[in-house]
């Protein structure tokens, strides 16, 4: 694995990694919030014919943590960051895949650049949109919008929600290495980091209505965090989308159904490919 330290908006240090052959179609991998890379293990068997990148989102993981809120609410940062790992590593026509949170970020880097730099999107259980823009409808009952626990300063209370929302992001109980692991990322995501992600106002819809690349929804049916209409509403609002529900799934499909998610993954890119080749 090739790590690198990529210098995003407004001067943040990214934490990258790297894996598979450079010269291979490259998959852009993009996490949630209050989550790290390391989440995306079960995707490593992809890197043998893909190259695999992935990074820890501003204020997560071992990537920059600003104080200020305004360096998690202005959406031109986050575009900046995802052009700066692009640019930076040389990816030509990457596939982004963005989980929950990471459609947030998916969708800036679109709204901002365009498209002309990537092949197409997955998004995985994304957010349509926050604050004043987020309806009702769009939230589960386990969304951390609804559990002030997890945004508080006291380390033990913020332990104790955060191993409450990795346990809902799931159907069934993941076993207890990959809970730790996940209870680690989210931990290693400051509290006025987790308050910030949320301050903003920001809609995707647009942004997805018109994307004229492919665009790949995959919703567990089960998710209790993000509503799975707004998976079902991301595939059928994007000119070119496409639509995979997972049954007994949970929030995280690519880690409780890794085989299933790699195969749709790997399935969309090789169309993806072909359609642009």
């Amino acid at each position: 694995m090739r790590t690198h330290r990529v210098i995003g908006g407004g001067g943040v240090t990214l934490h990258v990694t790297d894996q598979g052959p450079e010269g291979a179609p490259v998959l852009l991998l993009i996490h949630g919030w209050s989550q790290a890379l390391g989440c995306w293990q079960g995707q490593v068997s992809l890197a043998e014919r893909f190259r695999i990148v992935a990074f820890d989102l501003r204020g997560h993981g071992d990537s920059d943590k600003p104080e200020e809120p305004a360096a998690y609410t202005d959406t031109r940062l986050w575009a900046e960051d995802v052009a700066a790992v692009i640019d930076t590593l040389g990816l030509d026509q990457p596939i982004l895949v963005g989980w929950s949170y990471g459609a947030r970020v998916m969708a800036s880097f679109v709204d901002i650049y365009g498209a002309d730099k990537i092949a197409g999107v997955v998004t995985t259980a994304g957010v349509l949109a926050l604050g004043e823009a987020r309806e009702d409808w769009m939230m589960g009952e386990a969304s951390p919008g609804r559990n002030p626990d997890l945004y508080t300063d006291d380390d033990s209370v913020r332990a104790r929600a955060s191993a409450e929302f990795v346990r809902a992001c799931s159907e069934e109980p993941l076993d207890e290495a990959t809970t730790a692991a996940f209870v680690a990322f989210n931990m290693q995501c400051p509290a006025h980091v987790r308050r910030a992600l949320f301050q903003a106002t920001y809609d995707a819809q647009p942004v997805w209505k018109a994307l004229e690349k492919p665009l790949l929804s995959i919703h567990g049916v089960e998710d209790s965090v993000v509503q799975p209409i707004c998976g079902i509403e991301a595939a059928e609002m994007a000119p070119n989308g496409d639509l995979k529900l997972y049954e007994d799934c949970g929030h995280s499909p690519f880690i409780e159904f890794p085989d299933r998610f790699n195969a749709d993954l790997e399935e969309f890119a090789n169309q993806t490919i072909g359609a642009a080749a």
